[in-house]
């Protein structure tokens, strides 16, 4: 496993991080094989776990809690998210601070997430969501101050809403933000245009989520792809997205050498620009974790296949369907 600085905090943390949403969120899943996951993955490297209070209502926190328990004499970065008050995404300009992250709420879910997890101090401390119109509001600044001075976090960041990635650069631009969350993955590589920068003047680390476009890029999708009822992929590949996406797909593979591994690539592709700190694949069976490790040690991608994939960037602008 290789290992990358965490922007300002100083952290070598995994390339390869751990994304939890599908252990607490998504049906089919189950805690056993979800714990036997997470095993392998510390077995394998993986040092960098992130989780969100909303994943199942603290269930994701609390398997992560107990793998903290099996390994403790391993560090492992624990970075979970703060859920919007209002429980609404994605986060749009007419929501007041007041009513989305409060300090008394922002508190509140430090506190839940502790116990969840079982520590007495969260490494990193994500906003569940993000709108740059609260960028100057001294109340979510005077927050974050408090929770490190009180010291139950360390390090303090933005998950930054689908399809927006340039929604945090006033943010960064205050010196509170030491890292962020965003999608960004062979056909979201907007990133790359105005927050990449940013974040490297500024030494914040970046998370890049979603690293295979919720499923698309795992080459296993087809127009019959459903998902038990309450499953949040049956939204998302609802008919406004699911033919488009499959679209995106084969023009990609026609575009590749015959046989390419598309997730392999897709991660390849991630872990080619050097800014990034660690990509974090949702990964709830061991062999999501073999096969992902394996991706990562191949390396950069050469130059030539990395501008084959350059033409497959696909700007999409925020729906209530995707947030």
């Amino acid at each position: 496993m290789k290992y990358r600085t965490f922007g300002k905090t100083g952290w070598q943390i995994s390339e390869l991080g751990h994304g939890m949403w599908g252990m607490g969120g998504w049906t089919g899943s189950d805690d056993s094989e979800s714990l036997k996951t997470l095993h392998q993955s510390v077995e394998s490297g993986v040092n960098f776990f992130d989780t969100a209070w909303v994943y199942g209502n603290g269930r994701s926190e609390k398997l992560l809690g107990q793998l903290i328990k099996d390994y403790p004499d391993k560090k492992l970065y624990v970075t979970t998210k703060i859920p919007p008050k209002n429980f609404r995404w994605p986060m749009e300009p007419s929501y007041l601070l007041k009513d989305t992250f409060p300090s008394d709420h922002m508190k509140e879910y430090i506190q839940k997430s502790m116990m969840n997890l079982g520590v007495k101090q969260i490494d990193l401390a994500l906003l569940h969501g993000w709108d740059d119109i609260w960028a100057k509001d001294e109340e979510w600044q005077k927050t974050v101050i408090d929770l490190k001075k009180n010291g139950l976090i360390k390090a303090f960041g933005l998950s930054i809403d689908r399809w927006e990635p340039e929604n945090a650069i006033e943010a960064i631009k205050t010196g509170l933000i030491d890292a962020v969350e965003v999608i960004y993955n062979i056909f979201d590589q907007a990133p790359e245009d105005k927050l990449f920068p940013v974040c490297k003047e500024m030494n914040v680390g970046i998370i890049a989520r979603v690293p295979f476009d919720e499923g698309t890029l795992t080459d296993t999708l087809t127009i019959n792809s459903r998902w038990s009822e309450g499953d949040w992929r049956n939204l998302y590949f609802g008919s406004e997205n699911l033919q488009p996406s499959l679209d995106r797909l084969k023009s990609l593979k026609a575009d590749l050498p015959e046989g390419t591994n598309i997730p392999e690539i897709a991660l390849q592709f991630i872990l080619s620009n050097p800014i990034v700190s660690t990509t974090i694949p949702g990964m709830r069976k061991v062999e999501n974790i073999k096969r992902n490790v394996a991706a990562s040690n191949k390396g950069e991608l050469p130059e030539s296949i990395i501008q084959i994939l350059r033409k497959h960037r696909w700007d999409r602008k925020p729906t209530s369907w995707a947030g």
